[in-house]
């Protein structure tokens, strides 16, 4: 028999995450950004979930070779653009658009013999600090590109960095709407996190939205709204199941350096998860677990192949607890409870992004059609 951890990448969901962002941006196409693997999903079991889209973005061209594999002929945006003059032929040959943020990509377009002119979205750094043009060069490098024959439709893009909080969106958008005003094409501007919490702004509204944590059931501003508020459905369960338990007195203790010592008599479960399979280690005594679709927590330090749970909330519910028993990490268990992945990245003192990308290979993974 294999180990008994598996991941279940829900389809349906997928498709259900992606028809409530078309409700909150009934306006505007929508990009599902499928980077990082589709968020550590794989591409090929998300595709069927994100068909439904009308483009995908993402960074890698390998990745943009996948998508077209699987008989996508719809638009492919590379997020990052090119790193080199040579995957402009990949571009040409697979039709991908791709952003510009330097004026090296500029340089690498003048450069390119293509008999096919490429679709473009300049970007702008409107406070993010990472990649794109200055509002005060925007103009210019719209101009050495617009008048490049390699060149065809050219649109426009900026990414928000405080879309998730107080700061909001304003300052940026003001920036944007500046440097980028009269000029023409198509613009996208929303993240998950600006799609959801300033869809009533007008300012906001633009032709595409890029969604990608949304989509794969988790809330962009959480803790302040949970994946539930948002309507959203979890896309991934990691569930294993219990290998043994143990009865402890008062003064046990559980685990590598004896970080969790049972107060009085205790049963726990030895769950197979560790950090080998992707479960966060920083996770402490109390992060929230399902056992039989109960809610109970970790107790102890995560080790690389196992982590021990308390079982006492199952035996107050007279519920059996032994070996074998269902343990959900994260997503819907058996019963249909859900345990959402954020409230086990913040436990562990990170971001759902994370703890979905970093599922291990050693992890199966299969694909179920029901949510």
């Amino acid at each position: 028999m294999p180990r008994p951890i598996a991941a279940t990448i829900h389809t349906a969901a997928l498709h259900h995450n992606l028809e409530r962002v078309r409700q909150a941006a009934p306006d505007a196409k929508v990009w599902a950004v499928v980077k990082a693997n589709a968020y550590g999903h794989g591409i090929e079991r998300a595709y069927e979930g994100l068909r439904g889209a009308d483009g995908f973005a993402l960074l890698d061209l390998a990745e943009a070779e996948r998508v077209r594999h699987l008989g996508w002929r719809g638009p492919i945006l590379l997020l990052e653009g090119v790193f080199e003059p040579r995957d402009l032929e990949l571009c040409s040959r697979l039709g991908l658009w791709h952003a510009v943020h330097c004026d090296e990509q500029i340089d690498m377009l003048a450069a390119h013999k293509t008999q096919v002119p490429h679709r473009v979205f300049l970007k702008m750094n409107s406070g993010m600090n990472r990649l794109g043009f200055a509002p005060q060069r925007f103009r210019a490098a719209w101009a050495r590109l617009n008048a490049l024959p390699q060149v065809d439709e050219i649109s426009f893009m900026t990414h928000f960095s405080d879309a998730d909080g107080p700061r909001g969106v304003a300052h940026q958008l003001a920036v944007f709407n500046t440097a980028a005003q009269d000029l023409p094409g198509e613009r996208t501007l929303s993240n998950s996190a600006a799609t959801l919490r300033h869809a009533a702004d007008a300012r906001v509204r633009a032709d595409w939205v890029r969604a990608g944590i949304a989509l794969y059931g988790s809330a962009p501003d959480y803790p302040e709204h949970t994946a539930t508020h948002w309507g959203m459905r979890p896309t991934m369960t990691l569930a294993t199941r219990l290998i043994a338990t143990q009865q402890l007195q008062a003064g046990d203790t559980v685990g590598y350096g004896s970080r969790f010592t049972a107060e009085g008599p205790l049963l726990i479960g030895v769950a197979a998860c560790g950090y080998a399979d992707g479960y966060p280690r920083h996770c402490d005594t109390g992060t929230p677990v399902l056992v039989n679709g109960i809610r109970t927590r970790l107790v102890g330090r995560v080790s690389m192949d196992m982590i021990t749970v308390d079982l006492t909330p199952l035996q107050q519910a007279g519920v059996a607890a032994g070996f074998g028993a269902e343990v959900t990490l994260w997503g819907q268990a058996s019963n249909g409870t859900v345990l959402g992945v954020d409230e086990v990245a913040a436990a562990a003192g990170t971001v759902s992004w994370e703890l979905l990308t970093a599922l291990a290979q050693r992890v199966p993974v299969s694909v179920d059609g029901s949510a």
